[in-house]
């Protein structure tokens, strides 16, 4: 866990198109309440989506990257339906919608051509999207970054990810995530380490010798060779 005095530790956040994930992300790594004399455009204007809250800033911030592939489970529930680009923008001023125009519609459209009403995703549909999204990051410059979307999301991505590890790992990196909860992951380029080929579908190797967590490993021996570490 991260001490969020220190926001600066952080090189970029990406977060989901709704309105109540891009409250979250400012109030969590925002630079505290802005004012009109600041030169910088603020995170959030007040009262943004009826919050009732002020003004935050995006004085001395990490950059706030609006994605589409994280957002949440899609279809039939209203809640997951996102407004329009447009009508976030002057709600968000700081946040970069800019991949709107990318190949890889990360944004795909101005309004929310991706929820239908009487379709629901499914959880393979979830999965493969949230794998989308994680070749996608695995492909940015940044190494410390924060990614804040809905749990429903993350928890089908990461089922999907990591089969390659130790049965603990795997469980731990599975658990049900808690409302507000801050979950620390290191994902390792194991392309230049190892002989075996990885079951993940990320470049690289897998070095022979089970995979347990830390704690496990501290207790008995795992023998030749490094220890798997997939996130």
């Amino acid at each position: 866990m991260y001490n969020l005095s220190n926001i600066s530790y952080f090189t970029m956040i990406y977060l989901q198109l709704h309105c109540r994930t891009m409250q979250t992300a400012v109030g969590v790594f925002g630079g505290g309440d802005y004012v009109d004399e600041m030169d910088v455009a603020p995170l959030m204007v007040a009262n943004a989506g009826s919050s009732n809250h002020s003004a935050i800033s995006s004085s001395n911030c990490p950059t706030f990257v609006a994605v589409e592939l994280c957002r949440e489970h899609l279809g039939v529930h209203p809640c997951d339906k996102r407004r329009s680009i447009s009508e976030y923008q002057p709600l968000f001023p700081a946040i970069d919608f800019s991949l709107a125009s990318t190949s890889l519609y990360l944004i795909e459209s101005d309004e929310d051509i991706l929820w239908k009403a009487d379709s629901r995703e499914e959880k393979r549909e979830v999965a493969a999207r949230g794998m989308k999204f994680l070749n996608w990051l695995w492909t940015r410059e940044e190494k410390e970054i924060a990614v804040v979307t809905h749990s429903g999301f993350l928890f089908h991505t990461l089922r999907a990810f990591g089969n390659d590890c130790d049965p603990l790992v795997k469980e731990e990196i599975c658990k049900q995530f808690a409302n507000c909860e801050l979950r620390s992951m290191v994902i390792i380029d194991r392309s230049m380490i190892g002989s075996d080929s990885s079951t993940t579908n990320y470049p690289g190797k897998i070095p022979c010798g089970p995979d347990p967590p830390s704690d496990v490993a501290n207790e008995k021996p795992l023998g030749k060779g490094l220890p798997n570490s997939s996130a």
